[in-house]
C-alpha cells in the first residue's frame, strides 16, 4: 500500500541533494513568478492526471505535509524538512506508475514540476508517441530495493526491448536527458549522473 503521508518515495530512485528554488506562476497554464501554494500544486496534478483518463481514485499524491481527510496534502502546514514530492497511479491496464521530483526546496514547486512533465509527456502522446509515453513512466513494483543499483537496461527504459542495440541506447539517453537535465524543470543531478553511468555502462557492453 502506497503512503500518502508521509513520503513514500519511489525504492531505487535517486534523490536529489541540491535543491533549487523556484517560483511556479499560480495561473494554469503559466509554470513561473508567482508563488503556488499546496493545494493549487496538487490541483494542477490532478488536472494534468485528469486529462491523462485517470480519476481521484487511482491516485496516490505521497508527500511530508499532513493529509486532509480525502487524503490529499494540508496547505496550512509548514514546510517540511523533505519537500519531495510522490505521485502514483494505476493504468487501465492495471499497472502501477509513479513519478517523483525533490529538485525544489518547496513542496508546492515539486508538484508543480510534476504537473508540467506531466503536461509535456501527454504532448509525446498527442504527436504519436503514444509507446514511447508508455516507456517514460516506471512501474513502482518493478523497482529494486532502496540502496539497490538499477541495471542500464532499466536506467534507460530498455526493458521492453530483447536486445537493445547501441542507437536504442543513445536515442534513449538523448530523451531521458532532455527530461532530467538539471537545467530543466524538475531535473536533478543525481537522476542525470545515473544516465550518465547507464550509458557508459551500456556502450561497454554493447561494443564487446
Amino acid at each position: 500500500m502506497i503512503n500518502a503521508y508521509p513520503l513514500q518515495w519511489p525504492s531505487g530512485w535517486p534523490r536529489c541533494t541540491n535543491r533549487k528554488t523556484a517560483r511556479f506562476s499560480t495561473k494554469a497554464r503559466s509554470y513561473r513568478f508567482d508563488s503556488l501554494t499546496i493545494s493549487e500544486g496538487v490541483a494542477r496534478v490532478l488536472g494534468e492526471l485528469d486529462r491523462m483518463g485517470y480519476t481521484r481514485d487511482d491516485i496516490v499524491i505521497s508527500t511530508n505535509v499532513p493529509t486532509r481527510l480525502d487524503g490529499l496534502p494540508r496547505s496550512d502546514r509548514s514546510e517540511p524538512g523533505d519537500p519531495g514530492a510522490a505521485v502514483y497511479w494505476r493504468t487501465r491496464k492495471g499497472e502501477n506508475k509513479v513519478m517523483a521530483i525533490d529538485v525544489y526546496d518547496r513542496v508546492a514547486d515539486n508538484l508543480a514540476a510534476i504537473a508540467a512533465t506531466l503536461d509535456a509527456m501527454r504532448a509525446i502522446e498527442r504527436h504519436g508517441g503514444a509507446v514511447v509515453l508508455e516507456r517514460v513512466f516506471t512501474g513502482f513494483t518493478a523497482l529494486p530495493s532502496p540502496g539497490q543499483k538499477r541495471e542500464w537496461q532499466a536506467v534507460l527504459e530498455l526493458q521492453a526491448l530483447l536486445r537493445p542495440t547501441l542507437d536504442d541506447v543513445k536515442n534513449a539517453y538523448r530523451r531521458l536527458a532532455s527530461i532530467h537535465h538539471p537545467d530543466r524543470p524538475g531535473g536533478c543531478h543525481e537522476r542525470m549522473t545515473e544516465l550518465n553511468n547507464a550509458l557508459t555502462e551500456a556502450e561497454r557492453e554493447l561494443k564487446k
